[in-house]
């Protein structure tokens, strides 16, 4: 099955008319941006509902249309019950973090590192955490890459390099600032052609009875492996630890001015994860009875061969221009936050503490310039993990957990040391790699909650081999911020 050209001309004249006034937007926030503060954390301003909208943006992608379309064309509402892992997370995280970001009174979401353990956990966490995301971002590329090649009737290596082109001149030139204007624009664009694909995907089939009858197994939520209690709490235990260590959602947790303000944005973006599943998934689910022949290797593209028969030219376009932006607002704030940690964490830190404000911004850009670049590269090679769910599934697992439990959880106990986020990372990896590459017998959950419980008892176990004075003090000292009570100014 080949569309390889389904745009018409009308179409590719909403696409570059979106873009132009998203790119508009995010050059116009360039003008008001002074310096490396400004670039990455809005200079603390940021209206809760706006960082709600951005962090609802830069949790999502391409992905999303991908792989959980995917699961929905095979298994039905087992896609959506997959999905709201990431609500869940977000409430309980919201609930557990949120105040205690906000009292740490970061600039980035591992400079309180040094204050927890030390600057070598510092240095060492950052860099880990800058090759994860880049791990990490590589699926998301792989999925902008797959629907630009499908719609556009590009190569997947086309796909990639267009949409990294465009990421990068908004978020370059304006920092947080850009990607959080851009966003809100993407995201009404998003929500309203979403909604708009549910009632035209349920019409082809019948309506919502004709699709139940037809499809009776893919309206269980325990449908196919993906549905087993098993698989389910093995996915939605990475997914808490894995979202609530992402530096995108941390930096705005941090950018907003209070405490009651940050719990506000978590929750709201919490509510937008309830809804969007459903809307997500249903027309991919209508596409298993419309498109009931797609071979194995096409299920990835379900929701995309939905848009392209249903939607009319135009409609087509903007829909295009909404899919594509949901990479490009994730990627935008990765690149954004990613770039923070290197200039601030590593450059400052190791090469220039003397560095200016205009330094640090150019390093900036060319940090965010050079990310962009390993991260397109990587996502040519995602194909060969099996695709993105189970690319973005194997990396969360492997690497995600171990780098990211130091953090989550640094912030949460005081007992953990710096000798135990060491062992959290080298026996978290270590187990990882040894479950999936040796001893295969083992299912991914089994693999999984093994692995999970090695990094955590390494990072208690840790306190065995001592904490020195210097340590502790700072660490008493940092929990003493934590746990304080909120104050009259935070309110």
């Amino acid at each position: 099955m080949n569309h390889a050209m389904p745009l018409k001309g009308l179409d590719f004249a909403v696409i570059a008319a979106y873009f132009a006034v998203t790119l508009a937007a995010g050059l116009f926030m360039g003008r008001f941006v002074k310096n490396a503060g400004d670039f990455f954390s809005g200079g603390k301003r940021v209206p809760w509902w706006m960082g709600a909208v951005s962090a609802y943006m830069a949790m999502i992608s391409c992905f999303v249309f991908i792989a959980y379309a995917q699961i929905g064309y095979e298994d039905g509402l087992v896609g959506v019950l997959v999905f709201w892992s990431t609500a869940a997370a977000i409430v309980l995280g919201t609930f557990i973090f949120a105040r205690r970001w906000q009292r740490a009174d970061v600039a980035t979401p591992v400079e309180y590192l040094e204050r927890r353990y030390g600057p070598g956990v510092r240095q060492v966490v950052s860099w880990c955490g800058v090759g994860f995301r880049i791990l990490n971002n590589t699926v998301r590329l792989y999925t902008l890459g797959i629907i630009a090649s499908q719609f556009l009737g590009i190569s997947l290596a086309r796909g990639i390099a267009l949409g990294v082109a465009i990421v990068l001149v908004y978020s370059c030139m304006g920092g947080m600032w850009s990607v959080l204007v851009t966003d809100l624009i993407q995201c009404v664009v998003l929500l309203g052609f979403s909604l708009a694909v549910v009632p035209l995907a349920l019409d082809a089939v019948g309506g919502l009875g004709a699709l139940r009858a037809a499809l009776p197994d893919h309206f269980s939520f325990f449908q196919g492996h993906r549905g087993t209690w098993t698989f389910l709490a093995a996915y939605y235990l990475i997914v808490f630890i894995k979202y609530n260590g992402e530096w995108s959602f941390i930096q705005r947790l941090t950018s907003v001015p209070s405490e009651r303000d940050a719990v506000k944005m978590g929750l709201l973006t919490a509510a937008t994860f309830l809804v969007f599943p459903v809307v997500a998934v249903l027309p991919a689910i209508a596409a298993r009875a419309y498109l009931p022949d797609l071979p194995p290797e096409l299920h990835e593209r379900c929701y995309i061969e939905m848009c392209i028969r249903l939607l009319p030219p135009g409609a087509l376009g903007l829909m295009v221009s909404a899919m594509l932006s949901a990479s490009l607002s994730t990627l935008a704030s990765e690149f954004n936050v990613t770039a923070n940690v290197l200039t601030t964490d590593i450059y400052r830190r190791l090469f220039r503490p003397q560095a200016g404000e205009r330094e640090l911004l150019l390093v900036a850009r060319v940090g965010t310039l050079a990310l962009a670049s390993a991260i397109a590269v990587g996502a040519l090679f995602v194909a060969g993990l099996g695709g993105a769910f189970e690319a973005n599934k194997l990396l969360m697992a492997l690497f995600g957990v171990p780098v990211v439990i130091p953090s989550v959880f640094g912030i949460l106990w005081k007992r953990p040391n710096t000798a135990g986020v060491y062992l959290c990372l080298a026996l978290g990896v270590t187990s990882g790699l040894l479950l999936k590459f040796l001893w295969t017998g083992l299912s991914w959950e089994a693999g999984t909650f093994i692995q999970v419980g090695v990094a955590l008892a390494a990072f208690w176990l840790g306190a065995l081999f001592g904490t020195s004075a210097r340590e502790r003090a700072s660490r008493e000292a940092l929990f003493r911020q934590l746990n304080g009570a909120e104050k009259g100014s935070k309110n």
